[in-house]
């Protein structure tokens, strides 16, 4: 793929270098889940310089996304995720190469998705299950992957970490991967999780506030610039 060095990304250069960049540009990246981690992560992708994206989500906008999901308005509540963020994606470059998944992603239906075409997954979905067989389906080609754990009942971002799963604490959705996982024999799985204890208890319904996930999403999107770029 040949590299266009444009102005939109005169700011980004000289930060990382040229050559550095350019293995932004080659690198082709899939993000499950396009909520309010996942979308934060996508932008934060794709304005720095990521050349090539896949992002899978079967989720519709609703209304109560709006508070904390980067393709939430009242303009698109109804539609797809995927294909809101699709457009907004190729709004702020139209050079990208941009892959959608209209799907949730299942044990039935993993196998749909060629891992190893991919320098770096990202997983920003919620379920349990799913989540696994990402991390299973990544490790088992080899390819570098971060997984967000729980944001949500959460405010202080400062709480934020990034390390192995192994290292993980206060976070419940953490414990059941690192328990999960370790029954599959699976280790040395990068995550994004807070110490925080969450400030809302129901498990009825999980609270949100607009610059929680937007952090972490923009953290994961950090780790993974820093992982390609000067690996």
């Amino acid at each position: 793929m040949e590299v266009i060095f444009t102005s939109q990304f005169e700011r980004v250069i000289p930060i990382l270098g040229k050559e550095n960049f350019n293995k932004l540009q080659k690198a082709n990246i899939i993000i499950f889940g396009i909520g309010g981690v996942g979308s934060y992560v996508a932008e934060a992708l794709v304005r720095t310089g990521i050349g090539n994206i896949t992002i899978v989500d079967g989720d519709k906008i609703e209304e109560s996304n709006i508070n904390r999901q980067l393709p939430a308005l009242y303009s698109t509540v109804g539609k797809s995720k995927v294909e809101v963020m699709k457009s907004r994606v190729l709004d702020i470059n139209p050079n990208i190469n941009i892959v959608t998944y209209n799907v949730f992603v299942t044990s039935e239906n993993i196998d749909m998705f060629n891992f190893s075409k991919y320098d770096y997954v990202i997983d920003a979905i919620d379920t349990v299950s799913a989540k696994l067989k990402i991390i299973q389906k990544a490790k088992e080609c080899d390819i570098r992957i971060i997984s967000s754990m729980g944001t949500g009942n959460k405010m202080d971002v400062t709480k934020f970490k990034i390390c192995d799963i192994s290292k993980t604490s206060v976070c419940p959705l953490a414990k059941i991967i690192r328990k999960e996982l370790s029954k599959l024999g699976i280790k040395n799985v990068k995550v994004l999780f807070s110490t925080e204890e969450p400030l809302v208890k129901s498990r009825d319904s999980i609270s949100s506030l607009a610059f929680v996930p937007g952090t972490a999403g923009l953290m994961i999107a950090s780790e993974v610039i820093k992982d390609i770029a000067f690996a």
